[in-house]
């Protein structure tokens, strides 16, 4: 899958691409993964004609050759599924030391109705809907040009498949999809047997800092980096109009008791309070009792937020307290940091722990 900074980049462009008389680019897809590879199922990189890349999938060997077939598909105007792995010719991927093996969908986009999923898209994730996408790209063995189909808790969004009964195959086996995870079907049709891209698309992760402290701010352009949609809220409207503040930064002057009229959460959605006042802390966490949000964090030490715990304004209430991952924090951006990594590793449903075995050994003993 993209990430959230990928995606709306990638919309972006896709827009651009889609207001234009005659675009000329084409969409790479990864569809399929076995073993190590770079990137995941669903994650998409789009080339324009000139060979300008939006979205890059590696920067090595195989990205290489990847635009350069995108090139030859934007000339004929004929898909293409690609697979890279030992049979391939090109063995680019034990070339990078990865050992894995994918394959990666190439769609031509040379007319405005190529891309008129994309409006879709970017709609429900404005409206904060995870959407489920399905892309057919195969009939019968041989790769065709992808259609789609798009829905959500609303129903379906857009149908570019015609097909009644695939729609209906399609939407019952996207809980198979759930989360960040996307992979390929093989399905029945009247056409005969179909491969699709089965993906649930989740709307940017919106991070709200509650505070204007040294480490909130140097949250702010961290998770601006990261693709999230960040909103600063203080209760002192002077802090907000403060020089240092990252351009274009979304604000709210927000009391406790006004904060959850005042910002729209989302399970999509994480706080961190951190005014450096105990009290108003307090006040801002127990404002979030009910707020359905995927992340809730506060800013202190071991003993400040031992006090933090014994206030019965916070009882059941569930708290990353000390907030952030343990990697030895001091400085402000330091902090920033062990923050985001703790919220990613929440929203991702990682421990945070090492990517290495145990004994950091290349090869297991």
């Amino acid at each position: 899958m993209n990430s959230a900074h990928e995606l709306t980049t990638l919309i972006a462009a896709l827009r651009d691409l889609h207001g234009e008389a005659t675009p000329k680019a084409a969409l790479a897809t990864l569809t399929r993964t076995r073993g190590s590879t770079f990137r995941r199922p669903g994650t998409r990189m789009l080339v324009l004609g000139d060979g300008h890349v939006v979205c890059e999938l590696s920067g090595g060997c195989p990205q290489r050759d990847i635009v350069a077939r995108a090139l030859e598909v934007i000339d004929s105007g004929e898909p293409k599924l690609v697979s890279y792995n030992a049979e391939s010719g090109l063995d680019v991927l034990i070339e990078m030391g990865c050992g894995g093996e994918l394959e990666v969908l190439i769609e031509p986009l040379l007319a405005i109705h190529d891309m008129d999923f994309i409006d879709t898209l970017a709609r429900c994730l404005d409206e904060r809907r995870t959407l489920h996408m399905a892309t057919l790209f195969v009939v019968n063995g041989k790769t065709v040009l992808p259609r789609r189909l798009a829905w959500n808790g609303n129903g379906v969004a857009y149908d570019g498949i015609g097909d009644a009964a695939l729609v209906q195959a399609m939407m019952m086996h996207a809980p198979a999809c759930a989360g960040r995870r996307a992979r390929t079907v093989n399905l029945p049709s009247a056409q005969g047997t179909v491969d699709v891209l089965l993906e649930a698309i989740a709307p940017p992760h919106a991070l709200v800092v509650i505070g204007s402290s040294a480490a909130a701010r140097a949250l702010l352009p961290l998770a601006s980096a990261l693709g999230w949609r960040t909103t600063l809220v203080d209760y002192d409207p002077a802090r907000l109009r403060a020089s240092d503040l990252p351009a274009g930064l979304h604000t709210a002057c927000a009391t406790p008791q006004q904060l959850t009229d005042t910002i729209a959460l989302d399970a999509h959605s994480s706080v961190v309070v951190m005014t450096h006042n105990l009290e108003q802390d307090i006040a801002y966490l127990g404002a979030l009792h009910h707020a359905p949000v995927a992340y809730i964090g506060a800013l202190g030490s071991r003993e400040r937020v031992a006090r933090m715990r014994s206030s019965a304004a916070l009882e059941g209430l569930h708290v990353h307290a000390p907030a952030g991952l343990d990697i030895g924090s001091e400085t402000p951006e330091e902090i920033a940091l062990a923050i985001a990594a703790e919220i990613m590793a929440v929203i991702n449903d990682r421990s945070g722990g090492h990517l290495r075995d145990n004994d950091g050994a290349i090869h297991p003993s």
